[in-house]
This record gives C-alpha cells, sequence and structure tokens, in this order.
C-alpha cells in the first residue's frame, strides 16, 4: 500500500535541496534546469486537487525542457487550497523559483489531496506567491520577451477576467486548452458531451474563444482516452524518483472520496485517465495527433460544437495518430528519460 505519510516541513527541505543540487535560478536571468534556451514561455492555470491529472500534468511539464515555466496559478475557486498544493509540489521538484499565483475565489476549504500538503502553508514557499493570480498573468504576459504560451486545464474564470482586465494580452499569448467534446464524448462514447471544464463555467470559455489569439484545445475525444497501465504504470509506480514518489503519494491521498472514480480500484496498477497531459503535450507537440481546425461555439450549457456561420476558429486535436506512442512517451517525459 502506497504510503500516506505527508512530508515535515524539514524533509520537504532536505528532499528540495537534494533535487535542486546545485540550486535554482530567482528570476528570469538564467534558464531553469533542464530547459533550454529556445525553452517557450508558459503559464500553468490549473484546478489542481480537483482531480488527480493535474498533478500529472505539472509534473510533465516541468520535466518537459520545451518549457520554461513563469507562472503556476489555481484556478476555479478554492484559490489558497490550490497554490498551498502548487507551492509544495513546486519546492519539491526543486523550482520554487516558479511564482504561484492565488486565483479568484480566496477560499481554503479541504480538498481531495489536503492530506499531503498537510500543514504546509503559502508562507513556507521560498518562491514568489502573487496575492492577486490574475494580474500575475496579466503582468507575466506584458513583461515577456516572446509570445506566452498560456495552458489552462481547468475551468478559466482566472483567464476570462484577465482578458476583461487586460484585453491587449492577447496580442503576446497563445491559449492551449483541455476542453470541451467534439465529436466523441466520455471514453470515447458516439456523442459528444458537456465536458466538465467547460459545462461548469461555460461563460469564461466563450470570453477565452473570443479574444484575438490563436486557440489550441485537446477535447474528450483525445484527452478522455489516456490512461496509463501494465508496464507503462509500473515503470513509474515502482520509481524511487522523488517526483514520482510524491505523485503516487498525491494518488492515494486523492482517491478516498474522490467522485467519479471506483474507490476500490487499484492503484498499484492504474492510473485515471490523465486527460490534462494532452494539452501540455499539445503546447509543445502535435505530431501523435490528428488535427482539425474547426469552427467551434461555447454554448451555454457547456457543449462546444461546430457552427460554419457562428464559431470561432480553434484548432482541436480530434483523433490519435499514435496513443500507444504518447503513454510511453509520457512516461518517459516523467521519468526524465525522453529524448526531446
Amino acid at each position: 500500500m502506497i504510503s500516506r505519510r505527508t512530508f515535515s516541513r524539514q524533509a520537504l527541505a532536505l528532499a528540495t535541496a537534494v533535487i535542486a543540487g546545485r540550486g535554482m535560478r530567482a528570476g528570469h536571468a538564467a534558464q531553469p534546469a533542464g530547459s533550454r534556451a529556445d525553452s517557450v514561455p508558459v503559464i500553468l492555470d490549473t484546478d489542481i486537487g480537483d482531480d488527480i491529472d493535474d498533478t500529472w500534468a505539472l509534473l510533465m511539464l516541468l520535466r518537459m525542457p520545451e518549457f520554461d515555466l513563469r507562472l503556476a496559478v489555481g484556478d476555479y475557486g478554492n484559490a489558497v487550497y490550490r497554490a498551498r498544493l502548487l507551492a509544495k509540489l513546486l519546492q519539491l521538484t526543486g523550482r520554487s523559483d516558479v511564482p504561484v499565483g492565488v486565483g479568484v475565489g480566496r477560499t481554503d476549504e479541504p480538498g481531495q489531496q489536503s492530506s499531503w500538503i498537510g500543514d504546509y502553508r503559502l508562507n513556507d514557499y521560498p518562491g514568489v506567491v502573487h496575492d492577486d493570480g490574475v494580474q500575475a498573468i496579466i503582468d507575466t504576459i506584458r513583461q515577456s520577451e516572446r509570445p506566452v504560451t498560456l495552458i489552462g486545464i481547468g475551468p478559466v474564470p482566472n483567464i476570462a477576467e484577465a482578458l476583461r482586465r487586460a484585453p491587449a494580452i492577447a496580442e503576446n499569448a497563445r491559449f492551449v486548452g483541455m476542453h470541451g467534446s467534439v465529436f466523441t464524448g466520455y471514453e470515447g462514447e458516439p456523442e459528444p458531451a458537456a465536458e466538465w471544464n467547460v459545462k461548469v463555467d461555460p461563460g469564461s470559455l466563450q470570453t477565452v474563444f473570443a479574444a484575438p489569439w490563436d486557440c489550441t484545445i485537446t477535447p474528450l475525444d483525445t484527452c478522455g482516452l489516456v490512461r496509463l497501465e501494465g508496464e507503462n504504470f509500473r515503470r513509474l509506480y515502482e520509481s524511487d524518483d522523488p517526483w514520482l514518489k510524491a505523485l503516487m503519494e498525491n494518488y492515494a491521498a486523492w482517491l478516498p472520496g474522490a467522485p467519479f472514480v471506483d474507490p476500490d480500484m487499484d492503484i498499484t496498477r492504474i492510473s485515471t485517465t490523465l486527460f490534462d497531459t494532452v494539452a501540455v503535450y499539445l503546447a509543445a507537440d502535435t505530431e501523435l495527433v490528428e488535427m482539425q481546425t474547426l469552427p467551434l461555439r461555447v454554448t451555454d450549457d457547456g457543449y462546444t460544437v461546430v457552427d460554419e456561420a457562428g464559431g470561432r476558429m480553434v484548432h482541436c486535436a480530434t483523433a490519435w495518430k499514435n496513443l500507444v506512442a504518447f503513454e510511453q512517451l509520457l512516461v518517459d517525459i516523467l521519468l526524465g528519460s525522453a529524448r526531446r
């Protein structure tokens, strides 16, 4: 059984020191460990702490040298809880150079991963914490010397509010999200569904789609099919990597009470559906998916429909060319062994 013990502050500090090794940068004057000189500036906007796939996606992103993560912000309410989880994970992985933003809805209610967070507080984080995460999104985009990729892997009220405050940020950013259902629904069902990230706040995604920036999404058509099991999952579960140990601890902490999941599932053998990892992948590459540029409209009841007359053009990953290759790539990235 996976241990559900939370790190003490002392253990977390020790793990951070080991992982960081020679130390991490304090600002953006130098590249973060593992990134490249041509890495893409990225902001992650996430409802981490609800479904576990956000945690997988964060660790995946941190292991990809294609990206220079400039800011991580919790979205869709309970913002302090989400920021605490982000901060603890970033410190554990030696990435306290990444600022954390507190998004809209400044509550700190217990969530599915609270037992892993333990008594970790935002003032324990050695990096920068922005009390106004929306303004941090705006400032990060404005200050970037290159266009920012804004990855949204949850409902997007933060991004919608940023666009309301500062519409011009769309001129120096693009949006990549895990949103919608175009031709198929959950688990490959033949009818489209009102996908969660859209259904709970369709107005915010309507605002995002109305902005004059490039939009790319992975709908359920592709992201709803990703699950690791067998040898792929075993490689991660049995790894001694501190990042992956923390991931599995979070998985064990998350499962009790998780909605829409069998509480008796064997988390030593299989993952849940890893929707959000596909959005991270699309921010870097599209080789393994079939892309279509479609006129999409977000309905008030949370559907993403093709509308030739009233839709806006969105790049959509509507099918897999090679799902097996993606799942193998995901494992290699998380293990730090992918050649990118």
